[in-house]
């Protein structure tokens, strides 16, 4: 019998199930979109139970669509968004609502760490900067704000930990998203309860579940979900990773010297060493899928969903979905050359690389443009907001002869050809696969099967990279000038947020 695995891979919005074979091949895709809700300004909050049923529904739907045997499935694994906070309480279901990656209500948390000096006494063992999104910030919010869920706290989940908890009724901190929740001895590589003291969350210790890596087996599929997955009871289920790690792996960033770049809400930008990299420009170490390599990680709320919300309220896609939308978008951009076009967009709709209360801007607008400017500005816009990521990046890495990219706007051919003119190198996409987190969360239940050895062995049989598209001089050199211009604006706007009170 052919043998396959099925990766889930839960984003800030969408959850999505997706089922390969052991050559890489996606097969059937499902996907559910889980609303987000914001009580208040800075806000992110998802119903946990709606999560879990969506991760359900979503593995259901790829055995029924697809025809596969449930006994042909050799295992799962789930990737979800980093950061964020899925608390499950000590009464035995979600303790509050799920907080969101883009939240920001703990930001004043964050701000006295900084200016009490915690994050520097701290920095040695934490290896990154401290962000309101993290679970140690949300956690001390909580403990502040609503004690009484703080005392109802079992279990600190990320989303995907949560949801593999459900799968199997077993509790596990995976080490890739952990690592970057601000709660754990980055350096080495375990969790310390003065650190957590000294963030003043020691409670926290006893709700963290114990420490595994993405493609250990950790548990197996309950009674309870293989009624509702339609999964087999004891199919296998791996660690799996933080999405960033998964859409990595997925691309074959599997040794130093590789740059990924992802695409989705957050502007993701990362490379693997084989040792933390402190004090520098480099927000963020983590520990990386691989044993043995740190993930070093540029990011910020400010990449593709820009679009989402763009096509949404701006742009009128006139009923095309998918493919074809990302081909009009295209076709919109290129009526539009890059050296005719004075319109600026700052990306900043969920988050921000600049100022903390930065939000969204168009600059430079006039009667004369069109939407097909305003598209223009929001590619460029999320492709600088990359670059200036990447240099950062590379303040501490050599060149990269490319750069890997994932995500959304890697579904265009302009965007992809856009962010080499930006950044002028070489980008490379993933050949016949559109949802790379899953694919990296199926490449870890193959390990952890046993049908691999390690990731790059199953790199080799499950990834197929796409010729790499050049970047074009000329334009490089346009959007070199014009990359000039961004950043001066969001430097010159800088002076202005702090008058803005929400």
């Amino acid at each position: 019998m052919k043998k396959y695995a099925i990766g889930l891979d839960n984003g800030g919005t969408m959850t999505k199930a997706a089922l390969f074979d052991l050559e890489g091949r996606e097969l059937c895709v499902s996907s559910r979109k889980t609303p987000v809700f914001a009580p208040k300004p800075g806000y992110s909050e998802r119903d946990m139970e709606a999560v879990w049923q969506a991760n359900c529904a979503c593995v259901r739907e790829v055995l029924e669509r697809s025809g596969i045997a449930p006994e042909a499935v050799i295992g799962l694994a789930v990737c979800g968004h980093g950061k964020g906070l899925y608390l499950w309480g000590r009464d035995g279901r979600p303790a509050c609502p799920g907080i969101g990656s883009t939240d920001n209500r703990a930001w004043r948390v964050v701000e006295r760490w900084y200016a009490d000096g915690t994050h520097d006494r701290l920095y040695p063992q934490l290896c990154q900067q401290l962000l309101a999104c993290q679970q140690a910030a949300l956690l001390r919010w909580m403990k502040e704000n609503d004690p009484g869920i703080y005392r109802n706290i079992q279990y600190v989940f990320s989303v995907k930990d949560y949801v593999r908890f459900r799968l199997t009724g077993e509790a596990y901190s995976e080490a890739t998203d952990v690592s970057g929740s601000g709660l754990m001895d980055v350096k080495n590589g375990r969790f310390d309860p003065a650190l957590l003291e000294a963030l003043g969350i020691g409670e926290v210790f006893d709700a963290l579940p114990p420490l595994v890596y993405s493609s250990q087996r950790c548990g197996a599929v309950t009674d309870e979900a293989a009624a509702l997955t339609g999964l087999l009871p004891g199919t296998p289920v791996a660690g799996g990773m933080f999405d960033v790690d998964a859409c990595a792996i997925a691309s074959a960033v599997t040794r130093p010297g590789q740059i990924c770049t992802i695409t989705g809400t957050w502007s993701i930008n990362e490379f693997i060493s084989d040792h933390p990299i402190t004090g520098t420009a480099i927000a963020m170490n983590s520990l990386y899928a691989i044993p043995g390599y740190y993930l070093l990680e540029e990011s910020s709320a400010t990449s593709a969903g820009n679009l989402d919300w763009a096509i949404q309220n701006c742009i009128d896609p006139r009923g095309l979905t998918g493919a074809a939308l990302y081909d009009e978008l295209g076709r919109m951009v290129e009526r539009v050359p890059p050296e005719d076009s004075e319109v600026y967009y700052l990306p900043f709709l969920y988050g921000s690389n600049a100022h903390p209360l930065a939000k969204a801007s168009f600059v430079g607008m006039t009667s004369y443009h069109t939407a097909a400017h305003l598209v223009r500005a929001v590619f460029e816009g999320v492709a600088f907001s990359h670059k200036t990521h990447i240099d950062r990046l590379l303040s501490v890495a050599e060149p990269p002869r490319s750069i890997r990219m994932a995500g959304g706007a890697a579904n265009s051919r302009v965007w992809v050809q856009m962010f080499a003119d930006v950044l002028g190198c070489p980008i490379e996409t993933v050949n016949g696969v559109s949802e790379l987190g899953a694919l990296g969360c199926a490449m870890a239940a193959c390990v952890a099967a046993g049908v691999f050895p390690d990731y790059g062995a199953a790199a080799q049989r499950m990834v197929r990279i796409n010729p790499p598209v050049d970047p074009d001089g000329a334009r490089h050199e346009i959007y070199r000038k014009k990359f000039e211009n961004y950043s001066a604006i969001s430097a010159a706007l800088d002076t202005v947020w702090d008058r803005f009170t929400v």
